[in-house]
């Protein structure tokens, strides 16, 4: 936990104290205040998680804190305890209550703590009335043991909701500050985020659901430009931004974003962040091409709401500010009185929304200086009888800000967003009316340069970027592929299972181990087991235990651990055995140990599940050790003897499923294409040792310079990839194989062969300006000894593929088409080759066999997400599925070409799956999974949705929505805020006039892959291109990234 500021704990200690013993309402007079948390609550917003994050920055669960008449009691456990004991050294004057520290241990079972506590509630004033918190649940043992013991002690409980409000309601500086702060952030991310994407996809006339921009607003705070990197730590979101258009309208915070189209119309915005644990809010409405009605409806709101911050001063009566407002609405706009909110607004703070301090006809507190308030006003059910659609004829209205009261002046406001009708109107213009406005006109509304009239469609051309028209012939056909697949892999998918489907195959039973056959076997005559002690038999792998005066044989398989300890003058040997109830993650092979079912076979016998013996450290007269010695040998005898178990069941285990091979016959031709000096991975030692690969008559044989060999046989090579020093620091190759082999004491499936070409060493301390001469020769050095590897290793592979008449076919990488991933631990640059996906440069190895891949899905495609997950089913449903995560977004259309062109089928979605889950569902019903559409529930949309929409659009418009490029700047720059996908889109919408200037000359797309080809030309220098005619690389891989950002 952090440090406690005691100087600010001490001061609201100080005032919780001096507000309560001073109070005269009622409601507000008890003998103690009982603050109890548990572990998890149903909401972020309690008074209980208030009063901890008030007093010590942070909310402590499973904690009780007892504000008793002069004491505060904690109750917590022994580390809580620890941090909570800092506010001790802080006190500085005797007008602070004292401190108790009770501990709660975890196990204990007589709960003394809470006997103690209830005594001193007792002892507080008169003892029987006690502040709570009745409406705040929590789980826990802790937090429903207290409540019942408070129930039994038969208080009399007061709800202390009011009261902590009271208390928490007036801000210091520190707390204000904390406010703004959340404020500048919620300002910030409506402002330069939101607000720019609503208008980014109206000027494109983008199709984007309401829940994505919600989401968007959430993953905002993790972007620089919004919030910093030192805050982002402190700041979380009050509830998810609430974004509403088309006519469904709900002007309260429990509202949640639909899963409609943004409708170009009124759109409302509400949006809240925290800091530091004090929330901000903001409302903010736009309104797309509004008519007279509507601008004069929004601009009396407006009038409303600043009369109400105006009139929000210290001493106010909130009942009388609310009828103050309504008799206002009343006297200037009856017409729209009836359709204002039930309430203007809230005190906010730790807690979103203050139900005491409500702006309401009912509510007769009265607010103070210094107290932030969510001042909030609208009107609901306005009809608009010019809208071109039924969607537009209803709509409403809603203004909101976050203040702070003050005592002789209006309240301040702390988010600054603009909201003139100017600044929220974004008026669309059409060409022909954009060229019929005369000069003067121009002049004139170029002092309104704020107002949103700026998406003209005149311009749409150069905002965004049109593809060419095969581009999108292109892409139709994809799709049009994609389809013909998804058919077709349902139907084949159902045969194969079907045709699989036949007697379970026989699991294979292992030989029980038994110690000993009969009882004669045992060791009678050992001295031990005369007088009745441990013995161990290393030869039998068993444990000889007294029981009941007699000899009692357990095999070493039996036992899950044991302990040894010293206490007193004894020594304790505890063992614990296996037994019905235990759950171990495999199946052992003991006789004592549970099958693969989990069941035991002899259900009827006892079992022991643990045992303790006891002997005296003391060493009587005429004995030659204490009794305690034979314990400690046992102890360290079973426990050598259960490790060489382990270690012999595991390696058992490793050679399981082994398949034998064929012996290598070696040619002593003196001409064998051979390596040398090549390092092996994995690595039998630490320490690395190179050594020579030679191809024989049927097989590879690889020695190192320690005599340790290793046979791979050609028969056994299901994958041999070769890959070149071009820009990567070593050379190899690398053998995928059909079935392990052992290497040292480990299997292995994958094994590669390499070099390292240079260090990979940048000296920071040179900065001459023409190069260093050394350098130079370095460089040139380098240069001439990747092409000489290369050449090595093209030459070893020629030769290999000629003596084994093209049996061994080496694949090369494709380097175009490859994209960053993290199939393992860490991010690595993903590659295909003419049969599989492969990373080999990093540890462990990434394989993945094409041939064997059914489906392959995209999870969390959207458009605020930077990253995607890709997930490959295998068309054996028994496999797990390979999930690689942490995909860039801008590779997402370069992926999807690639499985096109590999006639892979490919779906793509939001939610993450239960992978296991649903593979165990298919395969345990293969015939019901495919009566109910099979792989038809990945698809985003359906065929019904597709035909809804035009067929010129993508029905993908909203997953290609990227919000994550800010579109701010200029027009040429906001051209590369979006996919060249969605520039399609924009075309095959904007006519066949952008289709005309496309064939004027090569477009950004062309000109960049160009560019990007001619770069690789020079840095690989001769770099063989000629393996690439296997299988072709998909035209403009690199268009959709390349698009992206203009080069510099």
């Amino acid at each position: 936990m952090p440090d406690l500021d005691k100087e600010t704990f001490n001061k609201r200690i100080k005032r919780f104290y001096n507000y309560w013993q001073n109070t005269k309402n009622d409601n507000e007079i008890m003998d103690a205040i009982c603050v109890v948390t548990g572990t998890d609550s149903d909401s972020s917003y309690y008074k209980t998680t208030a009063i901890q994050q008030w007093l010590f920055g942070v909310e402590i669960t499973d904690t009780a804190i007892l504000f008793l008449d002069k004491l505060v009691v904690f109750i917590a456990s022994p580390k809580k305890i620890q941090f909570l004991k800092q506010i001790e050294s802080g006190k500085e004057n005797d007008h602070l209550p004292r401190y108790k520290f009770i501990t709660r241990e975890k196990n204990e079972s007589d709960k003394t703590f809470l006997t103690e506590a209830i005594e001193l509630i007792k002892k507080s004033k008169e003892g029987k009335k006690i502040g709570a918190f009745p409406k705040e649940k929590f789980e826990g043992d802790f937090f429903k043991d207290w409540n019942k013991t408070l129930d039994q002690a038969g208080f009399d409980k007061v709800d202390a909701s009011a009261l902590v409000s009271s208390i928490l309601a007036i801000k210091d500086e520190l707390e204000l500050n904390n406010v703004k702060k959340a404020s500048e952030i919620t300002n910030k991310i409506f402002s330069k985020y939101l607000k720019d994407q609503i208008i980014n996809i109206i000027d494109g006339e983008k199709k984007v659901k309401h829940v994505k921009l919600s989401e968007g607003v959430e993953q905002a705070i993790n972007d620089s430009r919004y919030v910093s990197n030192s805050d982002k730590q402190l700041v979380e979101i009050c509830y998810p931004a609430i974004v509403q258009s088309g006519g469904n309208y709900s002007l309260k915070f429990s509202a949640s974003s639909d899963k409609n189209n943004l409708h170009f119309g009124t759109i409302i915005c509400a949006l809240g962040f925290r800091y530091k644990n004090y929330c901000s809010n903001i409302v903010r409405t736009l309104m797309v091409d509004p008519p007279e009605s509507m601008q004069q409806n929004y601009k009396y709101l407006l009038s409303l709401e600043e009369s109400l911050i105006d009139s929000l001063r210290d001493g106010v009566r909130l009942n009388d500010l609310y009828e103050k407002i309504k008799q206002k609405c009343l006297s200037e706009r009856a017409d729209l009185v009836d359709k204002l909110t039930a309430n203007f607004g809230f005190l906010i703070g730790i807690e979103f929304r203050e139900a005491n301090f409500l702006i309401s006809n009912k509510n007769s507190n009265s607010a103070k200086a210094g107290m932030t308030f969510q001042v909030s006003i609208g009107l609901s059910d306005l009809s608009n009888s010019e809208s071109k659609d039924d969607q537009g004829k209803k709509y409403a209205l809603f203004i909101g800000d976050t203040v702070q009261v003050n005592k002789d002046e209006a309240a301040t406001v702390f988010t600054q967003s603009k909201k003139k009708m100017e600044n929220v109107g974004i008026f669309i213009k059409d060409e022909e009316e954009a060229d019929e406005e005369s000069e003067e006109e121009k002049e004139s509304t170029k002092g309104k340069k704020e107002s949103v009239d700026l998406l003209s469609r005149a311009t749409r051309g150069a905002l965004l970027q049109s593809k060419t028209r095969s581009d999108t012939n292109q892409e139709h056909a994809r799709r049009e592929h994609q389809r013909e697949l998804a058919k077709r892999l349902n139907e084949e998918a159902r045969e194969r299972l079907l045709s699989q489907k036949g007697p379970a195959t026989k699991e294979k039973v292992r030989k029980a181990i038994t110690a000993y056959r009969n009882a004669s076997q045992l060791p009678y005559k050992q001295t031990e087991i005369q007088e009745l002690k441990i013995y161990v038999d290393k030869g039998h792998e068993t444990i000889i235990l007294p029981i009941f005066g007699c000899p009692a044989p357990f095999h070493i398989s039996t036992l899950k651990n044991l302990s040894s300890s010293v206490e007193g003058d004894f020594t304790y040997l505890r063992l614990n055995f296996f037994h019905p109830g235990v759950t171990i993650n495999k199946p052992s092979s003991s006789v004592a140990a549970p099958t693969s079912e989990g069941t035991y076979p002899n259900q009827d016998c006892v079992y022991i599940k643990e045992i303790t013996y006891r002997a005296t450290n003391i060493k009587e007269a005429g004995e030659i050790s204490a009794p305690s010695t034979n314990l400690g040998l046992a102890f360290k005898y079973i426990k050598d003897m259960q490790k060489e178990f382990k270690e012999k069941e595991h390696e058992e285990k490793e050679k399981e499923g082994m398949v034998k091979q064929d012996n290598l016959v070696l040619s002593h031709n003196k001409n064998n294409p051979k390596l040398k000096d090549l390092y092996i991975r994995p690595s039998a030692t630490q320490k690395r040792t190179p050594g020579t690969i030679e191809a024989h008559t049927n097989g590879f044989l690889y020695t190192s310079l320690r005599g340790e060999k290793i046979e791979i046989l050609y028969n056994n090579i299901k994958h041999a990839i070769f890959q070149p020093c071009d820009h990567e620091i070593i050379i190899l190759v690398h053998f995928h194989l059909k079935h392990a082999i052992m290497y040292g004491k480990k299997k292995i499936i994958d094994i590669q062969f390499y070099t390292e070409v240079g260090e990979v060493i940048t000296d920071l301390g040179k900065h001459t300006k023409g190069g260093d001469r050394d350098d130079l020769i370095a460089e040139q050095s380098e240069r001439e000894m990747r092409k000489k590897l290369n050449m090595a290793f093209k030459s070893f592979i020629e030769k290999v593929e000629a003596l084994t008449n093209h049996q061994i076919q080496f694949e090369k990488p494709f380097r175009d088409l490859g994209f960053n991933g993290t199939p393992n631990r860490s991010m690595v640059l993903l590659q295909p080759t003419t049969s599989c996906l492969i990373n080999v440069t990093e540890q462990p190895p990434f394989i993945l066999t094409l041939d064997q891949i059914e489906l392959v899905h995209f999870e969390r495609v959207s458009f605020h997400l930077k990253n995607f997950d890709m997930v490959f089913i295998f068309k054996d449903y028994n496999k797990k599925v390979v999930m690689i995560t942490s995909i860039p977004m801008n590779q997402l259309d370069q992926i999807k070409e690639w499985l096109n062109s590999c006639d892979i089928k490919y779906t793509e979605g939001l939610q993450s799956f239960n992978w296991p889950k649903i593979m165990k569902t298919i395969t345990d019903d293969p015939e019901g999974f495919f009566e109910q559409g099979g792989w038809s529930f990945l698809e985003p949309e359906s065929d019904e949705e597709e035909k809804e929409v035009d067929d010129d659009i993508s029905d993908e418009e909203d997953d290609a929505y990227d919000p994550s490029e800010s579109e701010d700047e200029s027009e040429s720059e906001s051209e590369s805020a979006y996919s060249e996908s969605d520039e399609s889109e924009s075309e095959s919408e904007s006519g066949s006039g952008s289709g005309s200037e496309s064939e004027s000359g090569k477009s950004w797309s062309e000109l960049e892959e160009e560019a990007r080809r001619a770069d690789l030309e020079v840095d690989s220098d001769h770099s063989d291109r000629d393996n690439k005619k296997r299988k072709k690389p998909m035209p403009n891989s690199k268009t959709t990234s390349s698009a992206k950002k203009p080069r510099k």
